[in-house]
């Protein structure tokens, strides 16, 4: 054999065996395969959703009314220090979809080329907030309780004494303790969040993590691993999946338009409660709605207006410098009616109930990128509107 042609087919073979030496090691550690690992390393964060297996939340028959009736809104924002137009600051930050609703109307609403209204765009950690609405229901139901301790919702999981110390209510608002930090890159598949993101045995990963960074309820630090050990929580308390409990108590009853999926960490396995639900920007945004409605959806009570009122009022530890409550943001700069349910990527439901505003922004941001600002662009398109209407004749924050 020629020296070339050895060489060709020595680093053929090495390939070969690397290849095949890649599969078993991701068989090994239980985490999707080497084809899986490389894609998700490249693709915009807005298209990972189909490269896992999923549950379906499903749609109501009907869909609830959101009519759309444009008008202006505020054409130019404060950015990085200079007035720009709103579109330089939407394409800067690499958005998708940008929704604004007031009172129930869809007053803007701009898809980038190729998505639309019927795109299923990734919640990422929006997923939480919405997590928290289960809770709310969970608790009002009887289901649940702040006090109760993870222990003794999760009796498998009591072998770890840190288990028996942790309540409901340091996972809602982040100061559980539990020490597995946030890291998004799926590069380290097995470092912190992205090894409870591509595992493929959630229950496992939570229980081999039970180790603390602090003593529960000392300080508010955020980690994804809380609202998945809440999502493992309301799944036993309730006795059905998270995606057919969304189904039930929030997407059907709200009048979702689409069916919605859920990322399981196998197939038939468990949601990734942290993250991870696939809808339409026009179904995100009728969840921050929800929460603009005192948790009605067309009058009907969806959310008691209880926990509405716990998620806007902030918890006594702020979560990593901001205001937090029940897996809500307060952003800098405003007040108990401005929250918000942010994704790592530039995913957003602003919700300001003072004005009626609901803000919906699905981008492919870099990770916690730009938050402060983006959150402050929104204030002020809120503001702005409000004013609108104050100059229209209207009461400032009534329709």
């Amino acid at each position: 054999m020629k020296p070339a042609r050895r060489w060709l087919a020595g680093t053929a073979i090495g390939a070969a065996l690397a290849a095949g030496c890649a599969w078993a090691v991701t068989a090994v550690i239980d985490v999707p395969d080497p084809v899986t690992l490389a894609v998700l390393a490249v693709v915009e964060p807005s298209a990972v959703g189909t490269w896992f297996p999923s549950r379906v939340v499903q749609a109501p028959a009907q869909a609830s009314a959101l009519p759309f009736r444009p008008r202006p809104i505020l054409d130019r924002v404060d950015w990085k220090g200079r007035a720009v137009p709103l579109a330089t600051m939407l394409e800067a930050t690499h958005t998708n979809a940008f929704l604004v609703v007031q009172d129930n109307v869809v007053v803007h609403e701009w898809h980038r080329r190729g998505t639309g209204p019927a795109t299923l765009f990734p919640s990422w950690s929006v997923a939480k907030s919405v997590v928290s609405l289960l809770v709310g229901s969970a608790v009002a139901r009887g289901k649940l309780s702040e006090t109760d301790r993870v222990s003794d919702l999760l009796p498998e999981l009591r072998s770890a004494a840190v288990f028996g110390k942790i309540t409901v209510r340091n996972l809602l608002d982040m100061t559980s303790g539990l020490a597995v930090p946030e890291n998004y890159d799926p590069r380290h598949p097995l470092t912190g969040t992205a090894g409870m993101y591509l595992t493929r045995d959630i229950t496992a990963f939570v229980r081999d993590h039970a180790q603390l960074a602090f003593k529960p309820g000392s300080e508010g630090r955020y980690r994804s691993i809380d609202t998945e050990v809440l999502g493992l929580i309301l799944a036993r308390v309730e006795g059905k999946p998270l995606a057919d409990l969304l189904s039930e108590r929030i997407w059907k009853p709200m009048g979702a338009q689409a069916e919605a999926t859920w990322n399981l960490d196998r197939t038939g396995g468990v949601e990734k409660a942290f993250c991870c639900i696939n809808a339409t920007a026009r179904d995100f945004a009728r969840l921050g709605l929800l929460v603009a409605d005192q948790g009605r959806a067309g009058g009907t009570r969806i959310v008691p207006a209880r926990w509405i009122e716990r998620i806007a009022t902030p918890a006594r530890r702020t979560v990593d410098g901001w205001q937090y409550s029940a897996q809500w943001w307060h952003a800098p700069g405003g007040d108990d009616d401005d929250i918000s349910a942010i994704g790592v990527y530039g995913q957003y439901v602003y919700v300001n109930r003072s004005t009626g505003t609901v803000i919906v922004k699905l981008s492919d941001h870099g990770a916690e990128q730009d938050e402060r600002e983006t959150l402050a662009v929104m204030q002020a398109i809120a503001t702005d509107l409000d004013a609108g209407r104050t100059r229209a004749g209207g009461e400032p924050g009534r329709p």
